[in-house]
């Protein structure tokens, strides 16, 4: 079955505390809220210490139209997502050898916080030395479920195709879309929880030979699933000057009352029940959507530190955060035949789960 063979994550170049970005938000909103010392808690119960942007703090402070703010998310996707290709397929913590560009048969791009048509992916092939022939598929909208996603579709590509090598390339500039003007409670609660990423994660098929340093995820079973009529739950308001976040306060108990049965019907189809696995995967949305992961599968918080971990040093950077998570889990000596349960949420409401076997 195909791999995970490497995977890089990068970090952009301006990290702040929770507390900066409360006295932020302090400064902005303090004359539109009666009780805005209590809304601001959420910055300090988010369990979020830190997180990372593309941008100064002084940039939040100034309204930005929409052209400003997408000419800014091209500019930089194309440099992040290029260094972190470069570090996927050069990191020599999975790699023996390091693979060339030129092998890579197919590039999954996966961004949901700006446009660029043509997508970000082509501006990438003009600054490394692919192969012209290389198959792009730029996927939008995907949201907070776009790292396990792509993952899912690398896994579809490599079936059909197992001598390929594909690309999984996540990158998220939240940052870009923070809305200075925008007073509501979504808002103020994006601008507590969400940050910039962006990671990479080289997927191979059967008969590619690279040889791993040490034993590697593999794909045994993925699945997606979508709630009916859930499109107002979480993702983007469209308005003039920018994407405004959507964000139901019933995520968590959407979470706990759904997730349970999906999850518990892909691991029956697969032989195996919660308590058998190894490794739990999971996109850390926010503290109460860890909690609800935990409630509703009935783990421990051993089950989520990892995911708490990255949560607590780079909030939630939308869809390459799981993949922060993965390449914690990769660095980590598991043994042949760990089993893991990769799983992320994101709008649709929809939700992708990938069963993981290291080999």
């Amino acid at each position: 079955m195909p791999k995970i063979q490497s995977i890089s994550s990068f970090l952009p170049p301006y990290s702040y505390s929770q507390d900066q970005a409360s006295t932020l938000l302090r400064n902005l909103f303090n004359d539109h809220y009666d009780d805005l010392e209590r809304m601001l808690k959420v910055f300090q119960n988010g369990d979020i210490e830190s997180r990372q942007f593309c941008v100064p703090m002084e940039w939040f402070e100034h309204p930005h139209d929409l052209e400003e703010r997408n000419r800014l998310y091209i500019e930089l996707a194309t440099s992040y997502g290029a260094l972190a290709i470069n570090a996927c397929l050069q990191n020599q913590e999975f790699l023996n050898e390091s693979v060339h560009p030129s092998e890579i048969d197919g590039i999954i791009f996966i961004s949901s916080t700006g446009f660029s048509t043509p997508s970000i992916d082509a501006r990438i092939l003009n600054q490394l030395p692919f192969s012209d022939y290389v198959k792009r598929i730029p996927i939008w909208g995907l949201g907070c479920a776009g790292g396990a996603s792509g993952l899912s579709r690398a896994f579809d590509y490599c079936l059909a195709y197992p001598k390929a090598k594909v690309l999984v390339l996540c990158v998220e500039l939240c940052s870009l879309t923070f809305q200075p003007n925008d007073y509501s409670k979504s808002n103020l609660i994006g601008a507590s929880l969400f940050a910039d990423g962006v990671a990479c994660a080289l997927v191979c098929g059967d008969e590619v030979d690279i040889v791993s340093k040490k034993p590697s995820p593999t794909f045994v079973s993925t699945s997606s699933k979508i709630m009916p009529n859930s499109e107002n739950v979480m993702g983007w308001d469209m308005k003039n000057d920018g994407l405004h976040v959507v964000f139901s306060k019933s995520i968590p108990s959407i979470i706990e009352k759904w997730l349970e049965p999906f999850v518990t019907e892909f691991l029956l189809e697969n032989e195996l029940t919660s308590s058998q696995l190894d490794h739990f995967i999971a996109h850390p949305g926010g503290k109460k959507v860890l909690t609800a992961y935990e409630k509703s599968l009935g783990f421990d918080t051993s089950k989520t530190e990892i995911s708490r971990g990255i949560l607590r040093k780079h909030g939630n950077m939308s869809s390459p955060t799981v993949l922060y998570v993965l390449e914690d889990f990769m660095k980590l000596d598991c043994h042949v035949g760990d089993k893991g349960l990769l799983t992320a949420l994101g709008p649709g409401f929809s939700g992708e789960l990938i069963l993981l076997e290291w080999q």
